[in-house]
């Protein structure tokens, strides 16, 4: 149990301590896991930005995910998704890259999205449980060629984890208990991060 998102990245960023001369990109999936990623950057002099996916949620259950879509347009379908009409999936994407993009032009207006390539590249989350949203994260990622791909989350299942390292160099997961429901009930406070939060975290430099 970690206390909040902060407490479990002080527990990330110790981890993520040697890669301080490297100065790296550190993409954070908002908006839960934004407070953790100004965190980790702050302690590793790393630079921070957002890396947009959205959950695609199943028709009629919104909450339910059945894959995920990144702000390119990658798209990873779990397999409960082959129950639902490809019109009806294509809908679901589309919609949920309408909310992408609206994301980009609240987060950073002045500015594109920090180009990926070349770079030491630290995706940060609260926490996965299908994995299908930090999924989409790394391969859109994967596509500008970072120089390392790193993913650092508080809470997954083994099997999460599993599915993660395919896809990442390296991944740190604090915990990773095989009785999982969902990621919430692993920290004491998991309030809501609004996006006044993320623009105002996003407005921050690392000193």
């Amino acid at each position: 149990m970690f206390r909040d998102r902060l407490d479990a990245a002080r527990q990330l960023a110790e981890r993520l301590e040697h890669l301080k001369e490297e100065r790296p990109l550190v993409l954070a999936i908002p908006r839960g896991g934004v407070p953790m990623g100004r965190l980790i950057a702050d302690a590793i002099e790393g630079e921070l930005d957002v890396v947009l996916v959205r959950k695609l949620g199943a028709p009629g259950h919104p909450e339910f995910a059945i894959g995920a879509v990144s702000e390119d347009g990658n798209v990873q379908l779990e397999e409960q998704a082959r129950s639902y009409r490809e019109e009806v999936l294509a809908k679901e994407v589309e919609r949920q890259r309408e909310r992408i993009a609206e994301r980009r032009r609240r987060y950073t207006p002045v500015r594109p999205p920090i180009d990926p390539a070349g770079r030491l590249v630290v995706v940060v989350d609260d926490g996965s449980a299908t994995g299908a949203t930090m999924a989409a994260a790394l391969a859109t990622l994967r596509q500008h060629q970072p120089k390392r791909l790193i993913a650092a989350i508080g809470v997954a299942p083994p099997d999460t984890v599993s599915r993660l390292e395919a896809l990442a160099d390296e991944v740190i997961c604090l915990a990773s208990p095989s009785r999982f429901y969902a990621v919430g009930p692993f920290f004491a406070d998991f309030a809501q991060v609004e996006d006044e939060e993320v623009v105002r975290l996003l407005g921050e430099r690392t000193p």
